[in-house]
């Protein structure tokens, strides 16, 4: 059997991959899919953390730019994280897979607190974790969540799972002569802003030395050949 080159991820799943088809909300077609193929990628050995954004319910930066207050648009989306995190975990169990979820915010009712030991112990189980509501602070977004929880349970890669097959050098859905990255260093990101992930996250992650591999997550089985180490999407590494 091939060698698996990461013991345990943190998958990044954007928001907007949920709608579908559509322009909001969650479409249980898809979700049900993506459980399906973290239940393939589990049947490999891999520990799975995943962490949700909430942009196809509310995004807190649009809203602010409307005029309301950052904070409590901030505290809405990471709301938003939420939702989508209990949609997921209702997914993956269906599925088979155990799930827990955890919140920044908390909300004993719905989720466990996030409590770092408890989510390596529950991965080192083989359950899968879900993280929602962000940082639990305003003015962070879900992908230096990703970064910090990457590095607070020892991740080995963030897979970042979006609607484009990786990072271009303009945007591949207007400019049609838009090329492809298949490798780029921490550097090249931050120097031509690129839009792989924020500032903070892209330093937090070259600190770490954390690679994150940027790839289409509406392409049946991207997953796995990641997890694998094929050559999917672009891969971002010091």
């Amino acid at each position: 059997m091939k060698k698996i080159p990461y013991k345990r991820i943190l998958l990044k799943i954007s928001g907007e991959v949920l709608t579908g088809e559509g322009d909001y909300g969650i479409d249980p077609s898809v979700i049900l899919q993506i459980a399906k193929e973290i239940k393939e990628v589990k049947t490999l050995g891999v520990e799975i953390a995943i962490v949700i954004g909430g942009g196809n319910i509310f995004r807190g930066v649009a809203a602010s730019a409307k005029g309301m207050d950052r904070v409590s648009a901030d505290h809405m989306g990471m709301l938003a994280t939420i939702l989508n995190g209990i949609a997921l975990q209702d997914a993956l169990e269906k599925t088979g897979v155990q799930t827990r979820l955890q919140t920044a915010i908390e909300m004993r009712e719905l989720a466990e607190p996030f409590i770092r030991r408890r989510a390596i112990r529950h991965l080192e189980k083989g359950r899968v974790v879900i993280f929602a509501g962000g940082t639990g602070n305003p003015y962070f977004t879900t992908d230096t969540t990703a970064s910090l929880r990457a590095m607070e349970i020892g991740a080995e890669a963030i897979l970042k799972a979006t609607k484009v097959d990786g990072v271009y050098d303009a945007d591949p859905m207007v400019n049609r002569k838009a090329r492809k990255y298949d490798e780029l260093t921490y550097l090249d990101v931050l120097k031509k802003q690129l839009k792989v992930m924020d500032a903070t996250a892209i330093s937090l992650c070259m600190d770490h030395q954390i690679p994150i591999v940027v790839f289409n997550l509406k392409k049946k089985g991207n997953i796995r050949r990641v997890i694998l180490g094929e050559k999917v999407g672009t891969k971002v590494k010091g």
